[in-house]
């Protein structure tokens, strides 16, 4: 199989199922802004973390793949007219989302209670959950304007706000984890 194809030459590139869009099309955005997140990821799993924390990012990764292939997709061309499903496309289930959730109750109870917002950075392997977490709510963002356009699967966007929940809670973890300094977002009073 060739990487390079030259059909997209033109500015154009194909959706899963086989229309074509331009390269600038939200949905593409939408997909390609989950794929900047997806490696984002991998850079996180990259650095020194917990065994744990490198499993958990294998497994987000593998859900982030899953929402790309949903974003990915012409809605008009996964339903047949018989109302059978045409393309075996996998799904955001709501259990992907009670994952995270317990995730994060596991971390928080390591953590102490937050009283006030937190400064991004103190070690580069938590600013990169901070970027990743960016990320996620700019994919967030970009989807929500899918979904006026285009209604996607609710547990799509659900996903992509749990996530972006999960990574600040990972940032927080790594920051006790690593001995970094948690700066708190103290408003200067005039």
């Amino acid at each position: 199989m060739k990487i390079y194809t030259k059909t997209g030459d033109d500015g154009t590139t194909a959706l899963f199922g086989g229309t074509r869009v331009a390269k600038h099309h939200i949905r593409i955005e939408s997909y390609g802004t989950v794929d900047e997140l997806n490696s984002y990821i991998g850079l996180i799993r990259d650095q020194e973390i917990d065994e744990r924390s490198k499993e958990i990012l294998i497994h987000i990764q593998d859900r982030l793949f899953t929402l790309g292939a949903i974003l990915a997709t012409d809605p008009e061309k996964t339903i047949l007219k018989s109302g059978k499903e045409r393309l075996n496309i996998p799904r955001i289930i709501e259990e992907d989302m009670y994952f995270l959730e317990n995730e994060m109750d596991v971390m928080n109870e390591s953590l102490p209670p937050m009283t006030h917002f937190v400064l991004p950075g103190g070690h580069p392997t938590v600013s990169h959950c901070h970027i990743a977490r960016c990320i996620c709510r700019r994919a967030e963002r970009i989807t929500t304007v899918l979904n006026e356009q285009e209604p996607l699967d609710e547990q799509v966007l659900m996903y992509l706000n749990r996530l972006s929940d999960f990574l600040f809670v990972l940032a927080r973890k790594l920051t006790y984890q690593l001995k970094a300094e948690e700066i708190l977002w103290i408003p200067k009073k005039l």
